[in-house]
């Protein structure tokens, strides 16, 4: 087993473990992760854990290593092989086992690769991950005679996914699997559903040669949108590359950003569960939360991050949840977890039975706004520049300005509202803005230049 490991310092983050493989991340990690891991595991009073691995070129490697590491603490590792990232959620959730570790990179380059990992029924962030590195690090580690065995859970996935569709007319949906782990799935689910279903990309494939596989950025959905024009299709579907994020394109080729997407989902959802609390991200559009309301529901505006939202959709009992960057999570009859396959079963089904999904999205007021703007900022240096930017914000509150802190800052002004943050997966911070009108939304990015130029950092070219 690894003696006196250690990780380098940028692999251990909020939400996961992720790093370069072969500069930051290989094996030797791989094999302490599943050490540290299943120490905690163990000490929590679990004996099986399940582990699955997506598409990337490391990741069987990966996978390899890191059920040896926990086999060493004594614990039973069900190896369910390659999928998406939702099929070792369910499949946690499915066989009542105590813990899952999953191999992903998910919308990383393909140079890139990770873990994401839940005990229980809950994810591993933040603190939990630091205890990985000092267990590993102090070589504090649970001992014992493990095992390991293979268990193919996908068709009991794909059956789960496909049975809470409820659409009443035929469709015809293209779905871009981006040549990402949901490919491994993806033409048997289809298989199960009525309609007429294009499927794009769907060998699994880690060089990713046709498209990155992130639906968030626009020129990755070109394909899709080609795809909906050229077969006339009712909807568009795409996934990131371990299937935990959904990108959507409407029957024009419009895309249909994840804030909107969970907005048509809200109000659908509190039909059957009137005064919810619905929850999102801090980058959501304000049209999102104003829907909620009008729709009887409780918006909940929390931080960015899936395991963030996972735990405060537990914590507050809501039935669903969601951000800009296309994790949606839905507990109305399902697990509350993040799965792009079932978010796209239940868009189709809504399409189905409510009409067009443009004449869903209509519903929304118009706006202008900005995507999310991503700028390098030195590690260290974006964290305290956003505190700054939060004490220059507060110091303006009132008189027309609201200041949210939840994370980093967003200031709501009679023009729109402004986001600043410190990304905790990438040296990077986020902005944001939405406006009424093109002029404000041009006032509100000129707020965003002033507070980064006081703070010694210069916006992005063209912002």
């Amino acid at each position: 087993m690894t003696a006196n490991h250690r990780f380098h310092p940028t692999v251990l983050r909020e939400y996961d473990i992720r790093g370069v493989i072969g500069k930051t991340l290989g094996p030797d990690d791989a094999r302490a992760i599943g050490q540290g891991f299943g120490t905690l595991v163990v000490r929590a009073g679990g004996t099986r854990v399940a582990i699955g691995y997506d598409g990337r070129l490391s990741s069987p490697e990966l996978e390899q290593a890191c059920v040896e590491g926990l086999m060493s603490t004594g614990l039973e590792v069900i190896r369910i092989g390659l999928g998406p990232t939702p099929m070792l959620y369910f499949t946690v959730r499915h066989l009542e086992l105590d813990a899952g570790v999953m191999i992903t990179g998910s919308h990383n380059p393909p140079d890139y690769n990770g873990f994401k990992m839940m005990l229980g029924k809950g994810p591993v962030y933040g603190e939990q991950i630091q205890e990985i590195g000092r267990l590993v690090h102090g070589q504090d580690l649970a001992t014992g005679a493990g095992s390991s065995r293979k268990l193919d859970v996908s068709e009991d996935y794909i059956n789960r996914l496909a049975a809470d569709y409820d659409g009443t007319r035929d469709l015809t949906i293209v779905w871009d699997a981006g040549n990402g782990a949901v490919g491994h799935v993806l033409r048997r689910l289809t298989d199960k559903l009525p309609g007429k279903h294009i499927l794009l990309f769907e060998e699994v494939d880690g060089n990713f040669p046709n498209h990155h596989p992130d639906p968030t950025v626009p020129e990755n959905l070109e394909d899709l949108i080609h795809a909906v024009h050229t077969h006339k299709a009712d909807i568009g579907i795409g996934f990131d590359g371990d299937g935990d994020r959904i990108g959507a394109v409407d029957e024009h080729g419009d895309i249909i950003w994840g804030d909107q997407l969970l907005a048509i989902y809200a109000a659908d959802v509190l039909k059957t569960h009137p005064g919810a609390t619905i929850i999102a991200d801090v980058k959501s559009s304000q049209t999102l939360y104003d829907d909620i309301a009008k729709n009887g529901g409780k918006p909940l505006m929390w931080k960015t991050g899936h395991s963030l939202l996972k735990a405060k959709m537990a914590e507050t009992g809501s039935p669903l949840a969601g951000e800009m960057s296309g994790h949606i999570f839905f507990a109305d009859k399902y697990y509350g977890f993040d799965d792009a396959p079932y978010c796209g079963v239940r868009l189709a089904g809504l399409v189905s039975r409510e009409g067009s999904l443009a004449k869903l999205k209509s519903v929304l007021p118009p706006v202008f706004n900005t995507p999310e703007i991503r700028f390098q900022v030195d590690e260290e240096r974006k964290f305290k520049a956003v505190e700054e930017i939060v004490a220059r914000a507060k110091a303006l509150a009132g008189k027309g300005i609201e200041v949210n802190d939840i994370d980093g800052v967003r200031v709501k002004t009679e023009d729109g509202w402004w986001l600043l943050r410190a990304s905790n997966t990438q040296d990077v911070l986020v902005a944001r803005a939405e406006a009424f009108s093109e002029a404000g939304l041009e006032r509100l990015k000129g707020s965003i230049r002033d507070q980064l130029s006081q703070s010694g950092i210069q916006a992005p070219e063209g912002f």
